[in-house]
């Protein structure tokens, strides 16, 4: 496929005015394909050639102002348009497009659970091309009418509010200027709950399977809707800019959610079928408030071009995490932040893959797409996390709503937005952005404490080039508490780099930089310090402390400054006592798949996973109460995953229950069953009446991950062959079978599919595409396999076998933490 590059947009910006499209949409033809009419308005400023885009299963009619084209001159996806005259212009094109099992264009998924099936479109960067021909580019804003013809009994959403005509005609209303991309539908027969806010109507929606569970939790989804509804009002100055709020819970989806003006799309795994954690709740709350930002950051004022997509997403990431925080009961977002999502910035940005929050060169579509990562996510939200400490929130604020009111439903780049921020201080915020959107790589900050006379003295020694505003936390042993506890005594501001060492009177027990969390480092610890975290840890006052402690015992294992083994001593010290689910989930995750999986030998993994054990037992003893449901929860679930014995998990699924609780529900049986084929503990006939149990698209997920993990040959062919040898396989099909198909306990098993995978993958990703091949990369990779022959094979394929560029990077990020993962079990440092 031909990909867009940046010189190409800016010619054709600069010679097309696009008014409007007007897009009939015909969903009843089949399984396979669908028909797609579209019209497009538009005024050309000269006399030039251009061209249209799209990707047609069968391209049927071309008309230019009244005369037909030869279809055949469609080249890859791109339609040329020679001569065109300087003036106004109609193009109207019919094709047959086919339906998608990946989640790009328009996905089909039909519901095991009942057989009703449902459509719905994703249109992000180029896949809008697969649902109707456009001049495809962010800055080529325009108006859309859309039409479409569905099944009886199906409801169908958009954009603008729909009205049904009668016998399955849909219109919406024409939206507001908007881009490409951003145009969305979703078809089938939802079960839908509604209501109004603000005179404007709110909907949300799922597939009918899952109605009870959406009911369930729809005060909630709505309350928080609400709630961060009114928020943005109070912050924003520009109201919210679109005719209804429309929240579609849709199958196989890709992403977290995608901010369609008007009609969120989310994954619907935030339909919760099964119990989860508080924590688990605050992720969906925040997910639901970083999407209604981008109606504002994205949607009103979009990105010119893909070079700037921190203008959307490290808003919405920032402003999702801060309006959760100050909006709903989740008041406590930025501590998971700090111990998930913020380590997805760090790991990205010690790659060789990393690049600047704002890259100035992105020469394309498909380099665009490489950089929706925890750069343009975490990094980019902590960069603006430090921008509004150093700036303050009344003047960031204020630029924010300069921006919107300068370039409401048109295009801006990162210059327009410092320009923005610059009329509202007398900060230079242009030196800011130069020094933290425009570089690479993570600082580090470590004290030098000086003593004289009985006080202290802090320098803050700076590995980097940014500058910091940071809170620096002074704790003292409690005097008055047996078990150590630690107590603020005062928390200094401090600029990094400093003008002179910062006095801070007698020594304290631990001295914290960063605390608060407040900007994007790692931090270090004096030896003093190091020793009161070892005894104190979980002895500290605010979880998002701890939060910064683990995270820079976290950076130390990955930097090989601490062994791995002293982590998970920590961890069995100091997470038994531990009241933060956020904490517990994420320390936990790193112990189990990082230091367990992949930092310790293949000898010391079965110790290191009975140190988890016995510290999930400990959870569970302790949470016998039923005051902690969720940190019991959490303690389950990872004591199945580092079950090395069959006995007690395999009981618990015959009584359907663990002792003391929880009940298994659908999420923890097919969790059990899952390690009990690990382990060697199940067969093909358990997992078929497990399937029986529970014949949703849960369940179809569930019963492919555990037939591939079984340990058996003929179940290794045959996971293999389905994710290679055939495009079958939906993309949350081949995510459950790779997840399945690589086991630390099974390597011996499976080192003939190490070489095998480079090869085949190559081969999968260049024909079905990015979302696939971002599937190969992430979990049908090697990882298991922490050995010097998996990274010569791999920088072999890099090398020479021509990866898709999705591919590529995918490999690449694996390969580096693969040769982290070497360097720490050897004891190297980078």
């Amino acid at each position: 496929m031909s990909v867009l590059t940046r010189d190409e947009a800016q010619t054709r910006a600069q010679l097309l005015d696009v008014h409007r499209y007007t897009i009939a949409l015909d969903l009843t033809t089949g399984d396979e394909t669908f028909e797609s009419l579209t019209v497009i308005r538009f005024a050309a400023r000269t006399g030039a050639d251009t061209f249209v885009e799209l990707k047609p299963a069968e391209l049927r009619s071309v008309v230019l102002d009244g005369e037909s084209l030869d279809p055949e001159t469609l080249d890859d996806n791109r339609l040329p348009l020679k001569n065109l005259a300087a003036g106004e212009h109609e193009l109207r094109i019919t094709a047959s497009m086919r339906y998608s099992r990946t989640g790009e264009g328009m996905h089909r998924f039909t519901d095991p659970a009942d057989g009703e099936t449902y459509v719905y479109t994703q249109m992000f960067m180029d896949d809008v091309q697969r649902v109707f021909a456009a001049f495809d580019q962010p800055d080529l804003k325009a108006v859309f009418e859309l039409s479409v013809t569905a099944p009886e009994g199906w409801t169908v959403l958009a954009n603008g509010i729909t009205e049904h005509l009668g016998e399955g005609r849909w219109t919406a209303a024409p939206t507001p200027l908007i881009s490409t991309y951003l145009v969305a539908v979703a078809a089938g027969p939802w079960h839908t709950v509604r209501t109004e806010h603000r005179d404007l109507p709110f909907g949300i929606h799922c597939r009918r399977s899952l109605a009870p569970h959406l009911d369930a939790d729809a005060d909630e989804i709505l309350d928080v809707t609400r709630a961060c509804f009114d928020r943005y009002h109070e912050k924003f100055e520009e109201p919210y800019p679109f005719d209804s709020y429309d929240q579609a819970f849709v199958p196989e989806f890709n992403a977290g959610a995608m901010e369609n003006p008007g009609l969120v799309t989310f994954r619907d795994d935030f339909v919760y079928r099964s119990a989860v954690t508080d924590t688990e709740r605050q992720t969906r709350a925040m997910v639901i408030a970083h999407e209604m930002a981008h109606m504002w950051f994205g949607d009103l004022v979009t990105l010119r071009w893909w070079d700037d997509i921190w203008l959307n997403e490290s808003f919405a990431e920032y402003m999702g995490y801060q309006t959760t925080a100050e909006a709903t009961r989740f008041t406590d977002t930025w501590t998971e932040f700090g111990v998930v999502r913020k380590a997805w910035g760090y790991d990205a940005d010690q790659r060789p893959s990393t690049h600047p929050v704002a890259p100035e060169n992105v020469e394309d579509t498909a380099s665009a797409l490489l950089n929706f990562d925890g750069i343009s996510y975490a990094k980019g939200a902590s960069a603006l996390r430090q921008l509004v400490t150093w700036l303050g929130e009344k003047d960031f604020l204020a630029g924010i709503n300069t921006h919107f009111a300068r370039h409401k439903f048109g295009n801006a780049s990162l210059a327009d937005f410092i320009d923005s921020l610059a009329s509202t201080t007398e900060r230079d915020v242009h030196a800011w952005a130069d020094a933290w959107l425009r570089t690479t790589g993570v600082d580090t900050l470590t004290p030098a404490v000086t003593t004289e006379a009985g006080t202290c003295a802090l320098t803050v020694e700076h590995t980097g080039s940014r500058p910091h505003r940071i809170a620096v936390g002074l704790y003292d042993h409690d005097l008055s508490d047996d078990e150590g506890r630690l107590t603020l005594r005062e928390r200094l501001d401090v600029d990094v780099p400093q003008s002179a060492p910062q006095p801070i009177g007698k020594p304290p027990a631990l001295l914290l930089l960063n605390d608060g969390d407040l900007t994007y480092t790692k931090v270090r610890f004096d030896a003093a310090s190091a020793e009161a975290v070892g005894t104190s840890l979980s002895r500290l006052p605010d979880p998002l402390t701890r939060a910064v402690v683990w995270n820079s015992l976290r950076d130390a294992v990955r930097d090989g400054q601490l062994a791995p083994g002293a982590y998970l001593e920590t961890a069995r010290a100091h997470l038994p006592r531990e009241t933060d689910l956020a904490l517990v989930q994420g320390v936990l995750a790193f112990a189990s798949a990082q230091i367990a999986d992949r930092y310790l030998t293949p000898e010391e993994r079965p110790a290191a996973l009975a140190t988890l054990a016995s510290l999930c037992r400990d959870l569970i003893r302790r949470t016998e109460d039923g005051d902690h449901p969720g940190l019991r929860l959490i303690a389950v679930r990872h004591f199945i995953d580092v079950a090395a014995h069959p006995e007690t998990i395999a009981a618990w699924l015959a009584d359907g229950t663990v002792p003391g609780g929880p009940e298994l529900d659908p999420d923890l049986r097919w969790r059990v069953l899952a390690r009990l084929a690990v382990l060697g503990a199940t067969d093909e006939a358990a997992i078929a009446a497990e399937l029986d149990r529970d014949p949703s698209a849960n369940g179809r997920e569930g019963a492919a991950r555990c037939r591939a993990a079984l340990p058996d040959e003929e179940a290794k062919r045959t996971a293999w062959s389905a994710m290679f040898d055939s495009d079958d396989l939906s993309n949350y099909l081949f995510t459950a079978t790779a997840q399945g198909f690589w086991q630390p306990e099974q390597a011996d098993l499976v080192r003939q599919y190490v070489p095998r995978f480079y090869e085949d993958a190559v081969a999968v990703a260049a024909r079905r595409g990015p979302a696939i091949a971002d599937a190969v990369g992430r979990w049908a990779f090697p990882a298991y396999a922490v050995d010097a022959e998996n990274l010569t094979l791999g920088e072999t394929c890099l090398r020479d076998a021509g990866p898709t560029p999705s591919l590529r990077r995918k490999l690449a990020d694996q390969l580096d933490d693969l040769a982290r993962a070497l360097r720490v079990r050897e004891g190297e440092t980078p």
